[in-house]
């Protein structure tokens, strides 16, 4: 009883409000408030912000991104993330309890849980990479240092290699021109060594043991740290979500240091001011935010529902989004002062070395690292930062599944076994891996990454939007938060959440068809059949959000199809807060138990009875009626 107690205590429970102690030991809150925000950080800061960021910076008009950036990030960015948060601590509960709000829109969660699932996969295949080149980083010489390797090719040419003198430094440029084109020992390393790139996504050749070893051991870190849910993660944030700021630091401070980084921080940020009116900027800088602050992936609903009812989650979100953007533009810092060293060193324009996705991370800034003394150090201290911001988005995802498996069933036997779900879930996680560990492994992973969470991600955040605002209604949504928070929710989020961001996110779903580009990897083009799966895997998120809702309107009650759409869309019984003593107004049980449940049984009752209670209680009287009104229909 004493350690209950305890616990109940920390989370602000009063000793002797029996239900909501037994709820928060039944569910689990986080144990105080930095957990949740550090939480959040390390879900919503991510590999994107590293390697994804600095590059559409640069691309898109380096300095002048910025603009459409925050103006992306305070119109549509800060608002969802608000709105998931709300939405998930109001309720206490994962990403399909919430839509007791509207039970037709029920298959938006599911959507969610299929969108973390792919991304939970191949989210972890990229860590299980970074683990790879942490352990292998632990040498003398860094393995990618030299072309003398036995999987070396004759066309390459390294940047510390001895044939490389002053004379053959100034024809590098003349080379790079020529038809053999220079390949670096870190790029031959990356493909024909840790991956042995098979030549074609079909072609799965053999899986790679170093990778698989590597794939287990992140899931088993995962595993560990998720073993008691939140209560064992949220000690874990303490460390992931902020020892990646003092790499980032280290490796800033050691970067802006060397000679040539400034060109490099000039190349990232002078403003291409003529760029601002291309509609491609403002697609990119929308889905950027859309993306990085994970919004519809169910993650932060989750989060949030370990919550404590009266938390300001207002105040949170406007923190949390705004750490990462202000991340994103820290690690372009940090990238492009070392790969303007890389290209000062040899001679060439930033724009030759400057690379995105895995292809910075394990193959460009790994290449610069050679450079530096003790080069072996800031390699392992790179790939670290990498595991850890990995593992906070990691974290999340795994939560996001388990909790909606653990509420959905909702039993006490499921909720004492939640240890056994995470242990299933990750095993399963790890076997639907396996595939991506093979030869063409990283073809499958480029294809999860590009089209299973991509379009289908802002199709679900439309519809959540226009689900809370217009047929839940936007002014039920404000009364809860300001049930929930003491005050409404400001004007400009109200203007926002009703018409500008589900406009913005439109503009975004618009923009990334008209966009669309098959995908391709360096040279590699993907053929149809490939793409084919790709769709089928962005379709296979959006489609339940139909599937669910047709299979809703049939069960529900009506005889009119109109009555059934009233039905299937009106909040049901239980929506509202979890905990009993936060039930009020609305939500206030209007009679005794015995005679709820006595009302559903004999739907008939004379109206009398309710006139009664509704004289009983008179400042609850029009809402105790309309009540006892909705649970006769």
């Amino acid at each position: 009883v004493d350690t209950s107690h305890g616990i109940s205590l920390q989370n602000g429970a009063v000793p002797g409000e029996q239900g909501k102690q037994e709820k928060s030991i039944k569910r689990g809150n986080w144990g105080n408030q930095i957990e949740f925000v550090l939480t959040s950080v390390g879900y919503a800061v991510g590999l994107g912000n590293v390697w994804r960021f600095p590059y559409l910076c640069y691309r898109n008009g380096g300095g002048a991104f910025m603009f459409p950036y925050f103006i992306m990030l305070v119109f549509c960015g800060i608002p969802l993330f608000f709105m998931e948060l709300s939405f998930g601590q109001f309720a206490s509960q994962g990403c399909l309890g919430v839509w007791r709000v509207s039970p037709m829109f029920k298959g938006v969660g599911y959507g969610m849980m299929v969108v973390s699932t792919y991304i939970g996969i191949y989210y972890n295949v990229v860590i299980c990479i970074a683990f790879y080149y942490f352990f292998v980083s632990m040498t003398r010489v860094l393995p990618w240092t030299y072309c003398s390797n036995p999987w070396n090719t004759p066309d390459c040419v390294g940047v510390l290699d001895g044939n490389l003198s002053s004379r053959a430094a100034l024809n590098i440029t003349q080379l790079l021109n020529t038809t053999q084109k220079r390949t670096s020992p870190s790029e031959e390393y990356w493909r024909r060594y840790v991956l042995n790139l098979s030549d074609d996504i079909g072609n799965l050749g053999e899986v790679r043991l170093p990778l698989l070893g590597c794939l287990g051991v992140s899931w088993v870190v995962v595993f560990l740290c998720l073993i008691k849910g939140v209560k064992s993660s949220g000690k874990v944030v303490y460390f992931t979500a902020t020892f990646p700021y003092v790499v980032l630091t280290i490796l800033f401070v050691r970067g802006i240091t060397l000679e040539g980084a400034v060109t490099g921080i000039m190349y990232y940020l002078t403003p291409q001011w003529d760029k601002i009116l291309n509609a491609k900027v403002w697609g990119d800088a929308a889905s950027q935010i859309f993306y990085s602050l994970g919004c519809a992936w169910g993650g932060l609903i989750t989060m949030a529902s370990y919550n404590k009812f009266n938390n300001n989650c207002y105040r949170d979100s406007i923190i949390i989004s705004i750490t990462n953007c202000a991340t994103s533009v820290y690690a372009g810092f940090v990238i492009f002062s070392i790969l303007g060293f890389m290209a000062n060193h040899l001679g060439v324009d930033v724009s030759k070395v400057a690379d995105h996705g895995p292809g910075l991370a394990f193959v460009a800034y790994p290449e610069a690292l050679t450079l530096l003394p003790i080069s072996p150090l800031w390699s392992i201290l790179f790939f670290f930062m990498l595991i850890l911001l990995g593992l906070g988005t990691q974290f999340c995802l795994l939560e996001t599944l388990v909790t909606a498996i653990v509420d959905e069933v909702g039993n006490e036997w499921i909720i004492r076994k939640k240890t056994f779900v995470t242990l299933g879930v990750a095993v399963a996680g790890f076997l639907l891996g396996v595939p991506l560990t093979t030869q063409a492994g990283i073809y499958w992973l480029l294809l999860m990454d590009n089209y299973a969470a991509s379009f289908s991600l802002v199709v679900i955040s439309c519809i959540m939007c226009v689900a809370i605002m217009y047929i839940y209604g936007h002014r039920n949504y404000f009364k809860d938060i300001e049930m929930m928070l003491g005050f409404p929710p400001p004007l400009f989020f109200q203007i926002c959440w009703r018409f500008i961001s589900p406009a913005i996110i439109f503009f975004i779903l618009v923009f990334t068809v008209i966009q669309y580009r098959p995908i391709s990897y360096n040279e590699y083009v993907y053929p149809t059949w490939a793409i084919s799966i790709g769709f089928l895997m962005a379709l296979s998120s959006v489609i339940c959000i139909p599937i669910y809702a047709i299979y809703k309107v049939c069960r529900s009650e009506g005889d009119t199809l109109l009555e059934r759409l009233k039905n299937a869309t009106k909040a049901s019984k239980d929506w509202g807060p979890a905990l009993p003593e936060h039930r009020s107004g609305r939500y206030a049980p209007a009679f005794s138990p015995s005679t709820e449940s006595h009302l559903e049984v004999q739907p008939l009752q004379p109206e009398k009875g309710h006139s009664e209670a509704a004289a009983a209680s008179p400042v609850q009287g029009s809402n105790g009626s309309a009540h006892s009104q909705d649970s006769r229909l």
